[in-house]
Protein backbone atom coordinates (compact mmCIF):
# COMPACT_ATOMS: atom_id res chain seq x y z
CA UNK A 1 0.00 0.00 0.00
CA UNK A 2 1.22 3.50 -0.85
CA UNK A 3 2.62 5.71 1.87
CA UNK A 4 1.66 9.37 1.78
CA UNK A 5 3.75 12.28 2.99
CA UNK A 6 2.09 15.57 4.00
CA UNK A 7 3.31 18.69 2.21
CA UNK A 8 2.31 21.79 4.17
CA UNK A 9 2.74 25.50 3.65
CA UNK A 10 1.56 28.29 5.94
CA UNK A 11 0.07 31.72 5.43
CA UNK A 12 0.28 34.04 8.43
CA UNK A 13 -1.77 37.25 8.50
CA UNK A 14 -0.64 39.93 10.95
CA UNK A 15 -2.37 43.24 11.58
CA UNK A 16 0.16 46.04 11.90
CA UNK A 17 -0.10 48.36 14.89
CA UNK A 18 -0.11 51.64 12.98
CA UNK A 19 -2.18 54.58 14.24
CA UNK A 20 -4.15 54.91 11.00
CA UNK A 21 -5.44 52.45 8.40
CA UNK A 22 -3.58 51.38 5.30
CA UNK A 23 -5.16 53.74 2.78
CA UNK A 24 -6.94 56.41 4.82
CA UNK A 25 -6.70 58.39 8.08
CA UNK A 26 -9.24 56.35 10.09
CA UNK A 27 -7.90 54.84 13.36
CA UNK A 28 -6.53 51.34 12.89
CA UNK A 29 -7.21 50.24 16.48
CA UNK A 30 -10.61 48.67 15.90
CA UNK A 31 -10.92 46.08 18.68
CA UNK A 32 -13.81 46.68 21.06
CA UNK A 33 -14.90 49.87 19.33
CA UNK A 34 -18.55 50.58 18.56
CA UNK A 35 -19.33 49.04 15.13
CA UNK A 36 -18.92 51.26 12.07
CA UNK A 37 -17.63 54.29 13.98
CA UNK A 38 -14.11 54.26 12.48
CA UNK A 39 -14.94 54.47 8.80
CA UNK A 40 -14.76 56.96 5.94
CA UNK A 41 -15.51 56.99 2.18
CA UNK A 42 -12.11 55.39 1.44
CA UNK A 43 -12.36 52.33 3.69
CA UNK A 44 -16.06 51.96 2.80
CA UNK A 45 -15.14 51.92 -0.88
CA UNK A 46 -17.49 54.73 -1.85
CA UNK A 47 -17.34 56.04 -5.43
CA UNK A 48 -14.77 58.78 -5.98
CA UNK A 49 -12.79 58.11 -2.78
CA UNK A 50 -9.03 58.00 -3.38
CA UNK A 51 -6.71 55.80 -1.27
CA UNK A 52 -3.15 56.77 -0.32
CA UNK A 53 -0.52 54.43 1.11
CA UNK A 54 0.52 54.40 4.78
CA UNK A 55 4.31 54.97 4.81
CA UNK A 56 4.74 53.54 8.32
CA UNK A 57 2.99 50.30 7.32
CA UNK A 58 5.35 49.90 4.34
CA UNK A 59 8.40 50.50 6.56
CA UNK A 60 7.12 48.00 9.15
CA UNK A 61 6.61 45.37 6.44
CA UNK A 62 10.18 45.89 5.21
CA UNK A 63 11.48 45.68 8.79
CA UNK A 64 9.66 42.37 9.24
CA UNK A 65 11.05 41.02 5.98
CA UNK A 66 14.62 42.04 6.82
CA UNK A 67 14.36 40.32 10.21
CA UNK A 68 13.69 37.04 8.39
CA UNK A 69 16.41 37.51 5.78
CA UNK A 70 14.13 38.50 2.90
CA UNK A 71 15.32 40.55 -0.06
CA UNK A 72 13.53 43.88 -0.44
CA UNK A 73 12.08 44.93 -3.79
CA UNK A 74 13.35 48.35 -4.83
CA UNK A 75 10.31 48.66 -7.09
CA UNK A 76 6.92 47.49 -5.88
CA UNK A 77 3.24 48.19 -6.39
CA UNK A 78 -0.24 47.50 -5.09
CA UNK A 79 -2.81 45.43 -7.00
CA UNK A 80 -6.55 44.90 -6.97
CA UNK A 81 -7.60 41.41 -5.96
CA UNK A 82 -11.21 40.87 -7.02
CA UNK A 83 -13.67 38.64 -5.22
CA UNK A 84 -17.13 39.08 -3.81
CA UNK A 85 -17.69 38.73 -0.09
CA UNK A 86 -20.08 40.71 2.13
CA UNK A 87 -17.33 42.19 4.31
CA UNK A 88 -15.33 43.47 1.31
CA UNK A 89 -17.04 46.80 0.57
CA UNK A 90 -15.33 47.58 -2.77
CA UNK A 91 -15.74 44.13 -4.31
CA UNK A 92 -11.94 43.94 -4.41
CA UNK A 93 -9.08 44.07 -1.93
CA UNK A 94 -6.00 46.24 -2.38
CA UNK A 95 -3.16 43.75 -2.02
CA UNK A 96 0.11 42.83 -3.80
CA UNK A 97 0.51 40.22 -6.50
CA UNK A 98 3.71 39.89 -8.53
CA UNK A 99 5.85 42.60 -6.91
CA UNK A 100 5.59 42.19 -3.12
CA UNK A 101 7.77 44.28 -0.82
CA UNK A 102 9.68 41.22 0.45
CA UNK A 103 10.77 38.06 -1.35
CA UNK A 104 12.51 35.00 0.05
CA UNK A 105 13.86 34.65 3.56
CA UNK A 106 14.28 31.74 5.91
CA UNK A 107 13.45 30.55 9.42
CA UNK A 108 15.60 28.08 11.34
CA UNK A 109 14.24 25.87 14.12
CA UNK A 110 16.11 25.11 17.33
CA UNK A 111 16.94 21.68 15.91
CA UNK A 112 18.40 23.22 12.74
CA UNK A 113 15.51 22.52 10.37
CA UNK A 114 15.10 25.30 7.78
CA UNK A 115 11.79 26.61 6.48
CA UNK A 116 11.95 28.83 3.42
CA UNK A 117 9.74 31.89 3.07
CA UNK A 118 8.27 32.65 -0.33
CA UNK A 119 7.10 36.22 0.18
CA UNK A 120 5.87 38.84 2.62
CA UNK A 121 3.40 41.33 1.20
CA UNK A 122 1.16 44.13 2.44
CA UNK A 123 -2.58 44.50 1.96
CA UNK A 124 -5.71 45.84 3.64
CA UNK A 125 -7.86 43.85 6.03
CA UNK A 126 -11.56 43.25 5.38
CA UNK A 127 -14.55 44.11 7.53
CA UNK A 128 -15.92 41.68 10.08
CA UNK A 129 -19.13 39.66 9.87
CA UNK A 130 -21.10 39.40 13.11
CA UNK A 131 -23.56 36.51 13.09
CA UNK A 132 -26.63 37.11 15.25
CA UNK A 133 -29.76 34.99 15.24
CA UNK A 134 -30.97 34.27 11.73
CA UNK A 135 -28.95 37.05 10.11
CA UNK A 136 -25.51 38.60 9.90
CA UNK A 137 -24.31 42.16 10.39
CA UNK A 138 -21.12 43.80 9.15
CA UNK A 139 -18.70 45.96 11.12
CA UNK A 140 -16.40 47.89 8.77
CA UNK A 141 -14.11 49.25 11.50
CA UNK A 142 -11.51 46.60 10.58
CA UNK A 143 -11.83 47.27 6.85
CA UNK A 144 -8.65 48.90 5.58
CA UNK A 145 -6.42 48.04 8.57
CA UNK A 146 -2.87 47.28 7.29
CA UNK A 147 -2.35 43.52 7.08
CA UNK A 148 0.97 41.78 6.44
CA UNK A 149 0.83 38.32 4.91
CA UNK A 150 3.77 35.93 5.26
CA UNK A 151 3.72 32.92 2.92
CA UNK A 152 6.09 30.01 3.47
CA UNK A 153 7.22 27.47 0.93
CA UNK A 154 5.54 24.06 1.42
CA UNK A 155 8.46 22.88 3.57
CA UNK A 156 6.59 21.46 6.57
CA UNK A 157 6.10 17.68 6.58
CA UNK A 158 3.93 17.45 9.70
CA UNK A 159 2.59 19.71 12.43
CA UNK A 160 5.45 19.25 14.91
CA UNK A 161 7.52 22.30 13.86
CA UNK A 162 4.58 24.56 13.14
CA UNK A 163 3.98 25.62 16.73
CA UNK A 164 7.65 26.62 17.17
CA UNK A 165 7.62 28.53 13.87
CA UNK A 166 4.46 30.46 14.69
CA UNK A 167 5.61 31.36 18.21
CA UNK A 168 8.85 32.71 16.76
CA UNK A 169 6.92 34.79 14.22
CA UNK A 170 4.65 36.13 16.96
CA UNK A 171 7.65 36.96 19.14
CA UNK A 172 9.40 38.64 16.21
CA UNK A 173 6.60 41.11 15.44
CA UNK A 174 6.39 41.92 19.15
CA UNK A 175 10.15 42.45 19.44
CA UNK A 176 10.02 44.69 16.36
CA UNK A 177 7.11 46.61 17.89
CA UNK A 178 5.06 46.39 14.70
CA UNK A 179 2.12 44.34 16.03
CA UNK A 180 0.72 42.87 19.22
CA UNK A 181 0.28 39.52 17.48
CA UNK A 182 -2.72 39.05 19.77
CA UNK A 183 -4.66 36.09 18.42
CA UNK A 184 -7.68 36.61 20.69
CA UNK A 185 -8.17 40.06 19.13
CA UNK A 186 -7.59 38.80 15.59
CA UNK A 187 -4.24 40.57 15.18
CA UNK A 188 -2.68 37.29 14.00
CA UNK A 189 -4.63 34.77 11.93
CA UNK A 190 -3.43 31.49 10.48
CA UNK A 191 -4.00 29.45 7.34
CA UNK A 192 -2.44 26.23 6.08
CA UNK A 193 -2.26 24.64 2.63
CA UNK A 194 -2.13 20.85 2.82
CA UNK A 195 -1.47 18.20 0.18
CA UNK A 196 -0.39 14.56 0.41
CA UNK A 197 2.26 13.09 -1.87
CA UNK A 198 3.23 9.49 -2.55
CA UNK A 199 6.38 10.30 -4.55
CA UNK A 200 7.85 13.40 -2.86
CA UNK A 201 6.57 15.70 -5.59
CA UNK A 202 4.05 18.49 -5.04
CA UNK A 203 0.58 17.19 -6.02
CA UNK A 204 -1.73 19.06 -8.38
CA UNK A 205 -4.13 20.00 -5.59
CA UNK A 206 -4.09 21.66 -2.18
CA UNK A 207 -6.64 22.13 0.54
CA UNK A 208 -6.56 25.43 2.40
CA UNK A 209 -7.51 25.63 6.07
CA UNK A 210 -8.80 29.17 6.50
CA UNK A 211 -8.81 31.77 9.30
CA UNK A 212 -7.72 29.85 12.38
CA UNK A 213 -6.96 31.95 15.45
CA UNK A 214 -5.11 29.52 17.71
CA UNK A 215 -1.82 27.62 17.46
CA UNK A 216 -3.48 24.67 19.17
CA UNK A 217 -6.49 24.70 16.84
CA UNK A 218 -4.24 24.88 13.78
CA UNK A 219 -2.27 21.81 14.89
CA UNK A 220 -5.49 19.88 15.52
CA UNK A 221 -6.92 20.99 12.17
CA UNK A 222 -3.79 19.99 10.25
CA UNK A 223 -3.55 16.58 11.93
CA UNK A 224 -7.24 15.88 11.25
CA UNK A 225 -7.04 17.07 7.63
CA UNK A 226 -3.94 14.95 6.94
CA UNK A 227 -5.78 11.90 8.27
CA UNK A 228 -8.89 12.73 6.18
CA UNK A 229 -6.89 13.07 2.98
CA UNK A 230 -4.85 9.94 3.68
CA UNK A 231 -7.95 7.81 4.18
CA UNK A 232 -9.53 9.19 1.00
CA UNK A 233 -6.43 8.56 -1.14
CA UNK A 234 -5.99 5.03 0.21
CA UNK A 235 -9.58 4.35 -0.84
CA UNK A 236 -8.85 5.57 -4.37
CA UNK A 237 -10.76 8.85 -4.02
CA UNK A 238 -9.67 12.16 -5.54
CA UNK A 239 -9.12 15.13 -3.21
CA UNK A 240 -11.08 18.23 -4.17
CA UNK A 241 -9.13 21.49 -4.19
CA UNK A 242 -11.11 23.56 -1.71
CA UNK A 243 -11.13 25.86 1.28
CA UNK A 244 -12.07 24.29 4.60
CA UNK A 245 -12.65 25.66 8.09
CA UNK A 246 -12.00 24.12 11.49
CA UNK A 247 -14.87 23.30 13.81
CA UNK A 248 -13.62 22.96 17.37
CA UNK A 249 -17.05 21.72 18.45
CA UNK A 250 -17.07 18.86 15.92
CA UNK A 251 -13.31 18.34 16.01
CA UNK A 252 -13.02 18.23 12.22
CA UNK A 253 -12.48 20.39 9.14
CA UNK A 254 -15.55 21.41 7.16
CA UNK A 255 -15.81 22.29 3.48
CA UNK A 256 -16.53 25.97 2.80
CA UNK A 257 -16.01 26.58 -0.91
CA UNK A 258 -14.02 25.54 -3.97
CA UNK A 259 -10.54 27.03 -3.72
CA UNK A 260 -9.73 29.83 -6.15
CA UNK A 261 -6.65 30.08 -8.36
CA UNK A 262 -4.73 33.34 -8.88
CA UNK A 263 -6.41 34.01 -12.24
CA UNK A 264 -9.83 33.82 -10.57
CA UNK A 265 -8.99 37.01 -8.69
CA UNK A 266 -8.36 39.02 -11.89
CA UNK A 267 -5.39 40.89 -10.45
CA UNK A 268 -4.37 44.15 -12.06
CA UNK A 269 -2.28 47.11 -10.81
CA UNK A 270 -4.14 49.46 -8.45
CA UNK A 271 -4.63 52.56 -10.65
CA UNK A 272 -5.18 54.98 -7.76
CA UNK A 273 -1.87 54.32 -5.98
CA UNK A 274 1.50 55.03 -7.68
CA UNK A 275 4.20 52.33 -7.67
CA UNK A 276 6.52 52.41 -4.66
CA UNK A 277 10.27 52.94 -5.11
CA UNK A 278 12.48 51.98 -2.17
CA UNK A 279 16.13 53.04 -2.16
CA UNK A 280 19.04 51.13 -0.65
CA UNK A 281 19.59 54.07 1.70
CA UNK A 282 16.00 53.70 3.00
CA UNK A 283 16.48 49.95 3.41
CA UNK A 284 19.72 50.53 5.36
CA UNK A 285 18.00 52.99 7.72
CA UNK A 286 15.17 50.54 8.40
CA UNK A 287 17.68 47.71 8.99
CA UNK A 288 19.40 49.76 11.70
CA UNK A 289 16.10 49.93 13.60
CA UNK A 290 15.88 46.13 14.00
CA UNK A 291 16.63 45.11 17.61
CA UNK A 292 18.18 41.86 18.79
CA UNK A 293 15.70 39.21 17.66
CA UNK A 294 14.34 36.33 19.80
CA UNK A 295 16.56 33.57 18.38
CA UNK A 296 19.63 35.84 18.62
CA UNK A 297 18.81 36.65 22.25
CA UNK A 298 18.29 32.97 23.12
CA UNK A 299 21.68 32.05 21.67
CA UNK A 300 23.40 34.92 23.54
CA UNK A 301 21.81 34.05 26.89
CA UNK A 302 22.98 30.45 26.65
CA UNK A 303 26.53 31.50 25.77
CA UNK A 304 26.94 34.67 27.86
CA UNK A 305 24.89 33.85 30.96
CA UNK A 306 25.18 30.01 30.89
CA UNK A 307 21.39 29.74 31.27
CA UNK A 308 19.82 26.41 30.27
CA UNK A 309 17.58 26.11 27.21
CA UNK A 310 14.28 25.83 29.10
CA UNK A 311 14.98 28.94 31.18
CA UNK A 312 16.14 30.87 28.12
CA UNK A 313 12.80 30.21 26.41
CA UNK A 314 10.95 31.75 29.36
CA UNK A 315 13.31 34.72 29.76
CA UNK A 316 13.07 35.68 26.09
CA UNK A 317 9.33 35.08 25.79
CA UNK A 318 8.69 38.81 25.67
CA UNK A 319 10.78 41.96 25.54
CA UNK A 320 9.81 43.20 29.02
CA UNK A 321 10.91 39.99 30.74
CA UNK A 322 14.26 39.96 28.91
CA UNK A 323 14.87 43.63 29.75
CA UNK A 324 14.15 42.94 33.42
CA UNK A 325 16.51 39.96 33.44
CA UNK A 326 19.37 41.85 31.81
CA UNK A 327 18.99 44.83 34.14
CA UNK A 328 18.92 42.45 37.12
CA UNK A 329 22.14 40.80 35.88
CA UNK A 330 23.87 44.20 35.74
CA UNK A 331 22.88 45.00 39.33
CA UNK A 332 23.72 41.46 40.50
CA UNK A 333 27.28 41.64 39.16
CA UNK A 334 28.11 44.19 41.86
CA UNK A 335 26.87 41.80 44.56
CA UNK A 336 28.48 38.65 43.17
CA UNK A 337 25.15 36.97 42.42
CA UNK A 338 25.35 34.78 39.28
CA UNK A 339 22.99 35.21 36.33
CA UNK A 340 21.93 31.57 36.66
CA UNK A 341 20.54 32.30 40.14
CA UNK A 342 18.48 35.23 38.79
CA UNK A 343 17.20 33.03 35.98
CA UNK A 344 16.27 30.31 38.46
CA UNK A 345 14.19 32.54 40.76
CA UNK A 346 12.52 34.25 37.81
CA UNK A 347 11.61 31.02 36.02
CA UNK A 348 10.85 28.70 38.94
CA UNK A 349 9.57 31.11 41.56
CA UNK A 350 8.34 34.08 39.47
CA UNK A 351 10.08 36.24 42.07
CA UNK A 352 10.31 39.17 39.62
CA UNK A 353 6.53 39.56 39.82
CA UNK A 354 6.94 40.54 43.47
CA UNK A 355 9.55 43.21 42.69
CA UNK A 356 8.68 45.69 39.90
CA UNK A 357 12.29 46.94 39.84
CA UNK A 358 15.23 44.55 39.25
CA UNK A 359 17.15 46.23 42.10
CA UNK A 360 14.47 45.02 44.54
CA UNK A 361 14.87 41.43 43.35
CA UNK A 362 18.65 41.58 43.74
CA UNK A 363 18.33 43.08 47.22
CA UNK A 364 16.14 40.15 48.21
CA UNK A 365 18.60 37.63 46.73
CA UNK A 366 21.47 39.33 48.57
CA UNK A 367 19.51 39.17 51.81
CA UNK A 368 18.81 35.48 51.29
CA UNK A 369 22.48 34.79 50.53
CA UNK A 370 23.43 36.18 53.97
CA UNK A 371 20.97 34.03 55.90
CA UNK A 372 21.81 31.00 58.00
CA UNK A 373 20.08 28.20 56.13
CA UNK A 374 18.62 24.97 57.39
CA UNK A 375 20.98 21.96 57.10
CA UNK A 376 20.77 19.74 54.03
CA UNK A 377 19.17 16.83 55.89
CA UNK A 378 16.30 19.10 56.98
CA UNK A 379 15.77 20.17 53.38
CA UNK A 380 15.75 16.54 52.21
CA UNK A 381 13.19 15.71 54.90
CA UNK A 382 10.98 18.66 53.94
CA UNK A 383 11.17 17.74 50.24
CA UNK A 384 10.18 14.14 51.00
CA UNK A 385 7.24 15.35 53.09
CA UNK A 386 5.98 17.77 50.41
CA UNK A 387 6.27 15.19 47.62
CA UNK A 388 4.46 12.59 49.72
CA UNK A 389 1.51 14.93 50.20
CA UNK A 390 1.38 16.30 46.64
CA UNK A 391 1.25 13.27 44.34
CA UNK A 392 -0.73 15.15 41.67
CA UNK A 393 2.01 17.78 41.33
CA UNK A 394 4.58 14.99 40.98
CA UNK A 395 2.50 13.36 38.25
CA UNK A 396 2.07 16.73 36.50
CA UNK A 397 5.86 17.20 36.47
CA UNK A 398 6.37 13.73 35.01
CA UNK A 399 3.84 14.64 32.30
CA UNK A 400 5.91 17.65 31.27
CA UNK A 401 4.38 20.44 33.39
CA UNK A 402 7.63 21.95 34.69
CA UNK A 403 5.80 24.99 36.09
CA UNK A 404 4.78 22.94 39.18
CA UNK A 405 8.40 23.13 40.37
CA UNK A 406 7.94 26.68 41.63
CA UNK A 407 4.79 25.63 43.49
CA UNK A 408 6.61 22.75 45.19
CA UNK A 409 9.60 24.92 46.11
CA UNK A 410 7.19 27.29 47.85
CA UNK A 411 5.70 24.43 49.86
CA UNK A 412 9.13 23.18 50.91
CA UNK A 413 10.13 26.69 51.97
CA UNK A 414 6.89 26.97 53.95
CA UNK A 415 7.62 23.66 55.68
CA UNK A 416 11.08 24.99 56.60
CA UNK A 417 9.56 28.29 57.78
CA UNK A 418 11.62 30.24 55.23
CA UNK A 419 15.01 28.92 56.38
CA UNK A 420 15.75 26.83 53.29
CA UNK A 421 18.45 27.75 50.77
CA UNK A 422 16.41 28.22 47.54
CA UNK A 423 19.21 26.82 45.41
CA UNK A 424 19.61 23.72 47.58
CA UNK A 425 15.84 23.21 47.68
CA UNK A 426 15.64 23.41 43.90
CA UNK A 427 18.50 20.96 43.35
CA UNK A 428 17.22 18.38 45.85
CA UNK A 429 13.63 18.72 44.67
CA UNK A 430 14.51 18.28 40.99
CA UNK A 431 16.71 15.30 41.80
CA UNK A 432 13.84 13.59 43.62
CA UNK A 433 11.31 14.45 40.92
CA UNK A 434 13.54 13.08 38.17
CA UNK A 435 14.10 9.92 40.19
CA UNK A 436 10.35 9.38 40.13
CA UNK A 437 9.49 10.27 43.71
Amino acid sequence: MKKFEPIIGLEVHIELGTKSKMFCACPADHFGKKPNTQVCPVCLGLPGALPYANKKAIEDTIKFGLSLGASISEFSKFDRKHYFYPDLPKGYQISQYDLPFCKGGQWKSRSGKKINIRRIHLEEDTGKLIHAGDGSQIDFNRSGVPLVELVTEPDFRDSTLIDEFLKDIQQTVRYLGISTGDMEKGSMRLEANISLSSDGKLPDYKVELKNINSFRFLKKAIDWEVKRQEEALKNGKKITQETRGWSEIKGETLSQRTKEEANDYRYFPEPDIPPVTITQDQISKIKKQIPELPWEKRKRYEKEFKVNTDAVSVLTDNVDISKYFEEAVKVANKEGIPATEIARVMVNQKLHEKYPEPAGLIAELYKISKQDFAPEEDIESAVAEVLAHNKKAVTDFQNGKSEVVGFLIGLVQKTLKGTGDPKAISEILLKELRNGS
